[in-house]
């Protein structure tokens, strides 16, 4: 199934491993050290990244949307791509 992730962006949750919040050190760490050998995707079309998204292939995807929010799509099985009225307002 896909799952819109903001502005856009479609991701398979088949490939999602973990959905995480981008403000501990380690998840920092997560995304340079992915953005520096070019396996980070970015989303969020230049705004606050509020989740990570890490794939099975060791990608991760940078998402303007909460974590909660991605999940709550994914056990409702809507693709979201109607609801982005959350990121109109951040």
């Amino acid at each position: 199934m896909l799952i819109h992730i903001g502005f856009g962006n479609i991701v398979n949750t088949a490939k999602i491993i973990a959905i995480v919040s981008p403000e501990s050190a380690p998840v920092k760490r997560l995304v340079q050290n992915a953005k520096e050998k070019g396996m980070a995707i970015d989303a969020t079309q230049g705004r606050k990244t509020k989740s990570v998204l890490v794939m099975e292939n060791s990608q991760v995807v940078l998402s303007a949307l909460l974590p909660e929010t991605i999940a709550g799509r994914m056990q409702s099985g809507q693709s979201g791509a109607d609801a982005d009225i959350e990121e109109d307002r951040t």
